[in-house]
Protein backbone atom coordinates (compact mmCIF):
# COMPACT_ATOMS: atom_id res chain seq x y z
CA UNK A 1 0.00 0.00 0.00
CA UNK A 2 2.87 2.91 0.67
CA UNK A 3 4.83 1.37 -2.04
CA UNK A 4 1.55 1.94 -4.08
CA UNK A 5 1.38 5.44 -2.84
CA UNK A 6 4.62 6.93 -3.06
CA UNK A 7 5.10 5.95 -6.69
CA UNK A 8 2.94 8.60 -8.42
CA UNK A 9 4.44 11.07 -6.27
CA UNK A 10 7.99 9.97 -7.30
CA UNK A 11 7.03 10.53 -11.16
CA UNK A 12 4.90 13.97 -9.95
CA UNK A 13 7.71 15.91 -7.98
CA UNK A 14 10.56 16.06 -10.58
CA UNK A 15 8.11 16.87 -13.33
CA UNK A 16 6.81 19.43 -11.14
CA UNK A 17 10.57 20.80 -10.25
CA UNK A 18 11.30 20.83 -14.14
CA UNK A 19 8.21 22.70 -14.90
CA UNK A 20 9.23 25.29 -11.98
CA UNK A 21 12.71 26.13 -12.90
CA UNK A 22 11.75 26.23 -17.03
CA UNK A 23 8.74 28.78 -15.49
CA UNK A 24 11.86 30.35 -12.99
CA UNK A 25 13.89 30.42 -16.62
CA UNK A 26 11.28 32.34 -18.65
CA UNK A 27 10.70 34.63 -15.87
CA UNK A 28 14.07 35.86 -16.35
CA UNK A 29 13.92 36.16 -19.88
CA UNK A 30 11.14 38.75 -19.73
CA UNK A 31 12.66 40.85 -16.97
CA UNK A 32 15.86 40.68 -19.13
CA UNK A 33 13.51 41.84 -22.30
CA UNK A 34 11.76 44.98 -20.42
CA UNK A 35 15.37 45.67 -19.01
CA UNK A 36 16.72 45.41 -22.50
CA UNK A 37 13.77 46.72 -23.92
CA UNK A 38 11.13 48.12 -21.60
CA UNK A 39 8.92 50.15 -24.77
CA UNK A 40 9.33 53.09 -26.81
CA UNK A 41 9.56 56.35 -25.67
CA UNK A 42 6.77 57.39 -23.03
CA UNK A 43 6.44 60.88 -25.22
CA UNK A 44 5.97 62.08 -29.04
CA UNK A 45 7.07 65.40 -30.41
CA UNK A 46 3.82 66.22 -33.07
CA UNK A 47 3.97 68.83 -34.94
CA UNK A 48 1.08 71.77 -34.40
CA UNK A 49 1.86 74.53 -36.73
CA UNK A 50 4.69 76.03 -38.87
CA UNK A 51 6.04 78.96 -40.36
CA UNK A 52 8.45 81.71 -40.46
CA UNK A 53 9.29 84.38 -37.77
CA UNK A 54 6.39 86.43 -38.28
CA UNK A 55 3.87 83.48 -37.14
CA UNK A 56 5.27 83.54 -33.96
CA UNK A 57 5.98 87.06 -32.83
CA UNK A 58 6.32 86.08 -29.23
CA UNK A 59 9.61 84.69 -30.23
CA UNK A 60 10.85 87.96 -31.09
CA UNK A 61 12.91 86.53 -33.68
CA UNK A 62 12.00 89.32 -36.15
CA UNK A 63 15.89 89.80 -36.28
CA UNK A 64 16.34 86.54 -38.31
CA UNK A 65 13.95 86.54 -40.97
CA UNK A 66 15.75 83.33 -42.64
CA UNK A 67 14.78 81.33 -39.70
CA UNK A 68 12.03 78.31 -40.27
CA UNK A 69 9.90 77.88 -37.31
CA UNK A 70 7.44 75.08 -36.03
CA UNK A 71 5.54 74.67 -32.55
CA UNK A 72 5.55 71.02 -31.48
CA UNK A 73 3.39 69.37 -28.40
CA UNK A 74 4.88 66.57 -26.29
CA UNK A 75 2.40 64.30 -25.80
CA UNK A 76 2.87 61.58 -23.60
CA UNK A 77 0.78 58.02 -23.90
CA UNK A 78 -2.50 57.91 -22.05
CA UNK A 79 -3.02 61.06 -21.74
CA UNK A 80 -5.16 63.98 -24.19
CA UNK A 81 -3.31 66.93 -23.11
CA UNK A 82 0.18 68.12 -24.36
CA UNK A 83 2.25 68.09 -21.05
CA UNK A 84 4.79 71.12 -23.10
CA UNK A 85 5.18 72.69 -26.28
CA UNK A 86 8.87 73.08 -28.13
CA UNK A 87 9.40 75.97 -30.44
CA UNK A 88 12.28 74.65 -32.96
CA UNK A 89 14.39 76.89 -35.09
CA UNK A 90 16.48 75.51 -38.48
CA UNK A 91 17.94 77.59 -41.50
CA UNK A 92 18.01 75.57 -44.23
CA UNK A 93 18.63 72.01 -44.40
CA UNK A 94 20.27 72.43 -40.72
CA UNK A 95 19.81 70.37 -37.50
CA UNK A 96 17.19 71.32 -35.39
CA UNK A 97 16.97 73.68 -32.51
CA UNK A 98 14.86 73.98 -29.31
CA UNK A 99 14.83 77.61 -29.31
CA UNK A 100 11.85 77.94 -26.74
CA UNK A 101 9.92 75.12 -24.26
CA UNK A 102 6.53 75.85 -22.53
CA UNK A 103 6.65 73.47 -19.18
CA UNK A 104 2.42 72.58 -18.81
CA UNK A 105 3.16 70.94 -15.78
CA UNK A 106 3.35 71.44 -12.53
CA UNK A 107 7.28 70.14 -13.06
CA UNK A 108 10.05 70.29 -15.57
CA UNK A 109 9.89 67.95 -18.16
CA UNK A 110 12.27 67.54 -20.78
CA UNK A 111 13.85 70.53 -20.92
CA UNK A 112 13.39 73.76 -18.64
CA UNK A 113 11.36 76.67 -19.28
CA UNK A 114 12.65 79.59 -21.01
CA UNK A 115 11.83 83.12 -20.90
CA UNK A 116 12.32 83.66 -24.73
CA UNK A 117 12.87 87.31 -24.81
CA UNK A 118 16.17 86.76 -22.94
CA UNK A 119 17.83 84.93 -26.10
CA UNK A 120 16.61 87.63 -28.59
CA UNK A 121 18.87 90.25 -26.29
CA UNK A 122 21.41 87.86 -25.58
CA UNK A 123 22.28 86.48 -29.02
CA UNK A 124 22.97 89.66 -30.85
CA UNK A 125 25.30 91.28 -28.05
CA UNK A 126 27.23 88.27 -28.80
CA UNK A 127 27.93 88.64 -32.36
CA UNK A 128 28.67 92.91 -31.71
CA UNK A 129 31.23 92.04 -29.14
CA UNK A 130 32.65 88.75 -28.91
CA UNK A 131 35.64 87.87 -31.58
CA UNK A 132 34.85 85.78 -34.29
CA UNK A 133 37.32 83.22 -33.57
CA UNK A 134 36.74 83.23 -29.75
CA UNK A 135 35.98 79.77 -27.70
CA UNK A 136 32.48 80.10 -26.20
CA UNK A 137 31.68 77.49 -23.67
CA UNK A 138 27.99 76.91 -22.40
CA UNK A 139 25.71 74.09 -21.94
CA UNK A 140 25.23 72.16 -25.09
CA UNK A 141 21.78 73.80 -25.67
CA UNK A 142 22.56 77.14 -25.29
CA UNK A 143 25.69 76.82 -27.30
CA UNK A 144 22.86 75.30 -30.49
CA UNK A 145 21.03 78.57 -29.84
CA UNK A 146 24.06 80.84 -30.14
CA UNK A 147 25.47 78.93 -33.07
CA UNK A 148 21.96 79.31 -35.23
CA UNK A 149 21.79 82.82 -33.99
CA UNK A 150 25.35 84.32 -34.37
CA UNK A 151 27.00 82.27 -36.57
CA UNK A 152 29.81 81.48 -34.45
CA UNK A 153 31.09 78.04 -33.90
CA UNK A 154 30.59 76.91 -29.85
CA UNK A 155 32.65 74.19 -28.36
CA UNK A 156 29.30 72.14 -28.26
CA UNK A 157 27.29 72.17 -31.45
CA UNK A 158 25.50 68.94 -30.61
CA UNK A 159 22.29 67.21 -29.11
CA UNK A 160 23.82 65.81 -25.62
CA UNK A 161 20.11 65.59 -24.01
CA UNK A 162 22.07 65.62 -20.73
CA UNK A 163 20.42 65.97 -18.07
CA UNK A 164 17.27 63.67 -18.94
CA UNK A 165 14.59 65.85 -17.02
CA UNK A 166 11.96 62.76 -16.43
CA UNK A 167 9.78 61.52 -13.26
CA UNK A 168 11.04 58.50 -11.77
CA UNK A 169 8.16 56.73 -13.48
CA UNK A 170 9.56 56.82 -16.95
CA UNK A 171 13.32 55.74 -15.74
CA UNK A 172 13.06 51.98 -16.93
CA UNK A 173 12.99 54.07 -20.12
CA UNK A 174 16.02 56.04 -20.36
CA UNK A 175 17.61 54.37 -23.09
CA UNK A 176 14.47 54.66 -25.49
CA UNK A 177 14.46 58.47 -24.34
CA UNK A 178 17.70 58.98 -25.09
CA UNK A 179 17.53 57.25 -28.28
CA UNK A 180 14.30 59.00 -29.42
CA UNK A 181 15.93 62.43 -29.10
CA UNK A 182 18.49 61.65 -30.80
CA UNK A 183 16.66 60.33 -33.44
CA UNK A 184 14.44 63.53 -33.79
CA UNK A 185 17.27 65.97 -33.47
CA UNK A 186 19.41 64.26 -35.54
CA UNK A 187 22.88 65.86 -34.24
CA UNK A 188 24.64 63.17 -31.53
CA UNK A 189 27.97 64.44 -30.44
CA UNK A 190 30.95 62.32 -30.89
CA UNK A 191 32.78 60.79 -28.46
CA UNK A 192 35.44 63.63 -28.07
CA UNK A 193 32.55 65.86 -27.74
CA UNK A 194 31.09 63.83 -25.08
CA UNK A 195 34.09 63.97 -23.44
CA UNK A 196 34.63 67.26 -23.38
CA UNK A 197 31.33 68.21 -22.21
CA UNK A 198 32.06 66.07 -18.99
CA UNK A 199 34.88 68.21 -18.67
CA UNK A 200 32.97 71.21 -18.81
CA UNK A 201 30.34 70.02 -16.25
CA UNK A 202 33.06 68.89 -14.27
CA UNK A 203 34.98 72.18 -14.33
CA UNK A 204 31.20 74.04 -13.21
CA UNK A 205 31.11 71.68 -10.30
CA UNK A 206 35.18 72.23 -9.06
CA UNK A 207 36.01 75.39 -6.75
CA UNK A 208 36.22 78.26 -8.69
CA UNK A 209 40.43 78.45 -9.50
CA UNK A 210 40.60 74.19 -10.29
CA UNK A 211 37.27 74.96 -12.34
CA UNK A 212 38.48 78.05 -14.37
CA UNK A 213 41.61 76.23 -15.16
CA UNK A 214 39.59 73.13 -16.79
CA UNK A 215 37.53 75.94 -18.87
CA UNK A 216 40.40 77.45 -19.99
CA UNK A 217 42.09 73.96 -21.48
CA UNK A 218 38.78 73.61 -22.69
CA UNK A 219 39.34 76.77 -24.99
CA UNK A 220 42.16 75.62 -26.48
CA UNK A 221 44.67 77.92 -26.46
CA UNK A 222 42.22 80.56 -27.54
CA UNK A 223 40.44 83.97 -26.39
CA UNK A 224 37.46 82.47 -24.55
CA UNK A 225 34.54 82.94 -23.24
CA UNK A 226 31.78 81.41 -21.24
CA UNK A 227 28.17 82.30 -21.00
CA UNK A 228 25.97 80.18 -18.30
CA UNK A 229 21.96 80.91 -17.32
CA UNK A 230 20.01 80.72 -13.91
CA UNK A 231 18.56 77.26 -15.28
CA UNK A 232 22.44 75.60 -15.46
CA UNK A 233 22.76 75.16 -11.57
CA UNK A 234 19.68 73.09 -11.77
CA UNK A 235 21.16 70.83 -14.88
CA UNK A 236 24.46 70.25 -13.13
CA UNK A 237 23.08 69.06 -9.66
CA UNK A 238 21.26 66.63 -11.89
CA UNK A 239 24.91 65.30 -13.40
CA UNK A 240 26.83 66.20 -10.83
CA UNK A 241 24.79 64.97 -7.56
CA UNK A 242 27.91 64.26 -5.68
CA UNK A 243 29.27 67.53 -5.76
CA UNK A 244 26.17 70.12 -6.07
CA UNK A 245 23.05 69.79 -4.31
CA UNK A 246 20.27 71.99 -6.12
CA UNK A 247 16.78 72.09 -5.36
CA UNK A 248 14.18 74.45 -6.45
CA UNK A 249 10.38 75.67 -6.07
CA UNK A 250 8.02 77.79 -7.88
CA UNK A 251 6.05 80.48 -6.34
CA UNK A 252 3.34 82.67 -7.72
CA UNK A 253 3.41 86.08 -8.11
CA UNK A 254 1.19 89.42 -8.46
CA UNK A 255 3.34 90.99 -10.15
CA UNK A 256 6.95 92.85 -10.88
CA UNK A 257 5.36 95.50 -7.43
CA UNK A 258 5.15 92.05 -5.42
CA UNK A 259 9.02 91.82 -4.31
CA UNK A 260 8.66 91.93 -0.84
CA UNK A 261 6.27 89.16 -0.61
CA UNK A 262 8.03 86.82 -2.97
CA UNK A 263 11.35 87.58 -0.69
CA UNK A 264 9.53 86.41 2.31
CA UNK A 265 8.18 83.33 0.90
CA UNK A 266 11.83 82.05 -0.89
CA UNK A 267 13.60 82.79 2.60
CA UNK A 268 10.75 81.13 4.61
CA UNK A 269 10.93 78.36 2.42
CA UNK A 270 14.67 78.59 2.44
CA UNK A 271 15.22 78.48 6.23
CA UNK A 272 12.52 75.82 6.66
CA UNK A 273 14.28 73.58 4.66
CA UNK A 274 17.63 74.61 5.65
CA UNK A 275 19.36 75.57 2.44
CA UNK A 276 22.03 77.14 2.50
CA UNK A 277 21.89 79.83 -0.55
CA UNK A 278 19.28 80.59 -3.44
CA UNK A 279 18.74 82.52 -6.47
CA UNK A 280 15.67 83.42 -8.35
CA UNK A 281 14.48 83.78 -12.09
CA UNK A 282 11.61 84.38 -13.69
CA UNK A 283 10.52 82.80 -17.07
CA UNK A 284 6.95 83.97 -17.04
CA UNK A 285 4.52 86.91 -15.83
CA UNK A 286 3.14 85.11 -12.78
CA UNK A 287 5.41 82.80 -11.36
CA UNK A 288 8.85 83.08 -10.67
CA UNK A 289 11.29 79.71 -9.95
CA UNK A 290 13.67 79.74 -7.12
CA UNK A 291 16.87 77.71 -7.44
CA UNK A 292 18.55 76.55 -3.42
CA UNK A 293 21.40 75.18 -3.06
CA UNK A 294 21.40 72.25 -0.29
CA UNK A 295 24.43 72.66 1.91
CA UNK A 296 27.98 74.66 2.25
CA UNK A 297 29.94 72.42 -0.35
CA UNK A 298 27.39 73.64 -2.68
CA UNK A 299 28.29 77.05 -2.51
CA UNK A 300 31.60 77.08 -3.31
CA UNK A 301 31.40 75.63 -7.02
CA UNK A 302 32.41 77.49 -9.57
CA UNK A 303 28.75 77.67 -10.99
CA UNK A 304 27.36 78.62 -7.52
CA UNK A 305 30.35 81.41 -7.65
CA UNK A 306 29.03 82.60 -10.84
CA UNK A 307 25.77 82.99 -10.70
CA UNK A 308 23.73 85.53 -8.40
CA UNK A 309 23.47 83.61 -5.45
CA UNK A 310 22.51 84.73 -2.14
CA UNK A 311 26.34 83.93 -1.24
CA UNK A 312 27.90 85.51 -4.27
CA UNK A 313 29.33 88.40 -5.45
CA UNK A 314 29.28 88.21 -9.12
CA UNK A 315 30.97 91.87 -9.94
CA UNK A 316 33.66 91.44 -7.90
CA UNK A 317 34.13 87.13 -8.57
CA UNK A 318 38.32 87.48 -9.57
CA UNK A 319 38.44 84.18 -11.11
CA UNK A 320 36.63 84.94 -14.47
CA UNK A 321 35.43 88.78 -15.80
CA UNK A 322 31.67 89.06 -16.05
CA UNK A 323 31.70 91.11 -19.09
CA UNK A 324 27.45 90.65 -19.92
CA UNK A 325 24.71 90.09 -17.99
CA UNK A 326 21.03 89.95 -19.44
CA UNK A 327 17.88 88.22 -18.22
CA UNK A 328 19.66 84.90 -16.51
CA UNK A 329 22.36 84.65 -18.74
CA UNK A 330 25.65 86.00 -17.71
CA UNK A 331 28.63 86.11 -20.09
CA UNK A 332 32.61 86.00 -18.58
CA UNK A 333 35.53 86.03 -19.74
CA UNK A 334 37.93 83.39 -19.02
CA UNK A 335 41.90 84.59 -18.27
CA UNK A 336 44.45 83.76 -20.72
CA UNK A 337 46.42 82.79 -17.58
CA UNK A 338 46.28 82.36 -13.91
CA UNK A 339 46.56 85.51 -12.13
CA UNK A 340 50.19 85.88 -10.19
CA UNK A 341 50.40 84.69 -6.84
CA UNK A 342 52.51 88.07 -6.00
Amino acid sequence: MESALTRPSSKILPSLGVILVAGGFLLLIWFAFLWFDPGPSPYKYQLVEEGGVEKFPKLELGAWPDLNLTKQEIHVEGMEEAIAAAYIARRGNSKPVMIGWENHVGEPMIFLDSKLSELSILAPAISKHMPKDAAILAWWDTSRQIQLLTGLDPVFTSQHSEPLIMPPVWKARTEAIKKYESDFWGAPPSEEEQRKFQRFADALSSEPTEGVAMLRELAGGREGYIVVHIADIYKLGLIRPDRIGVSYKDFPVKGSGDVHGLNAMVKRWEEDNKFTAHTVHGFSGNIMRAYFLTDDKSTKTLLAQMLPMTTSLILDFEPLQMVYKEGGYLVYKIPSKEPSKN
